[in-house]
């Protein structure tokens, strides 16, 4: 089943240094490679960003096209296009360096929206998190919310300085996904399922935890679910959880379990439906790391 998505954050250049001390240039965004994951999925994404007009932003634009993704109609303006730095080490993970401006416009947002995904420091970076806050609690009337915290410490602070905007940006989602080093570092516990599971009681009817080569666990009203991760080669971690996040929204659809009229059913997901759920987020999640960079799989390579 195909839904309209909107999909709120940042857009920008991810500079990758290898190992070896490579070094390329490509699009890149937690929330960008999240519409890019929908987009190939099949349903139809928006992305609500902020991109300047140049030639990084060209670029950008350029992949979005290529992948099916609309950019909301005040996404481009003059000026700079942001850069992430990304280095990776012997095992693929990356460590990041920001050069970030957020000011998004919602202006133009498309209408009929089945659910709006946000994700990373756009939903905590001022002035453009209160835009999104404000977003999401309109969209709420009508569409799923879905929210990863995705955690950036170089440009977040200290985990004190953003854990309550996180946990109100938390209660405005019904939807909630993170990485065991992202609950680590925000709260600083081993207890990580405990915190994860404890969300729920802010307001979401879903919240998951990733956990990489060990898997992932959800959890709803029908209690909590595990799955092992799909086995594959891990060429580099890039976009993993971001394709993780696309692939629960696209399930969620498939199940027909989006949009505010179906927020009670989605609240009585059963655990075998959950189960499904976090078994399609990982097959998606495992193609992305078998392949260098943030490239999400198109539907027809799951066929």
């Amino acid at each position: 089943m195909t839904a309209r998505i909107l999909i709120a954050g940042e857009a920008l250049t991810d500079i990758v240094i290898d190992a070896d001390g490579g070094r390329r240039e490509h699009p890149g965004g937690s929330p960008l490679n999240v519409a890019v994951a929908l987009a190939r999925l099949g349903h139809d994404a928006h992305l609500l960003t902020a991109i300047g007009e140049d030639p990084r932003g060209d670029a950008i634009r350029a992949h979005l096209d290529e992948s099916g993704v609309r950019l909301t109609p005040a996404s481009v303006r003059p000026g700079r296009t942001s850069t992430a730095e990304a280095v990776l080490d012997a095992s693929g993970a990356a460590t990041y360096t920001f050069d970030l401006a957020w000011d998004p416009d919602p202006a133009g947002i498309p209408e009929g929206l089945d659910a709006v995904h946000t994700s990373s420091i756009a939903a905590v970076m001022e002035p453009g998190a209160s835009t999104l806050a404000e977003l999401l609690r309109t969209a709420g009337a009508s569409a799923t919310i879905s929210y990863d915290p995705n955690a950036r410490p170089t440009l977040m602070g200290a985990p004190e300085d953003v854990r309550s905007r996180i946990e109100e940006n938390i209660a405005l989602a019904d939807v909630v996904k993170a990485s065991d080093e992202d609950v680590a570092w925000l709260y600083g516990t081993d207890d990580l399922e405990d915190v994860v599971s404890s969300w729920r009681g802010l307001g979401p009817s879903l919240t998951v935890l990733t956990r990489g080569g060990e898997g992932a666990v959800a959890f709803s009203a029908s209690g909590r679910v595990q799955v092992a991760p799909t086995q594959v080669e891990v060429v580099d971690t890039v976009g993993a959880g971001d394709t993780f996040s696309a692939g629960i929204l696209d399930a969620l659809s498939d199940k027909d379990l989006l949009g505010a009229d179906r927020r009670e059913m989605l609240a009585a997901i059963t655990s075998d439906e959950l189960a499904s759920v976090l078994r399609r987020a990982a097959r998606l999640a495992a193609i992305t790391v078998s392949r260098a960079g943030a490239n999400p799989p198109w539907s027809r390579e799951l066929l």
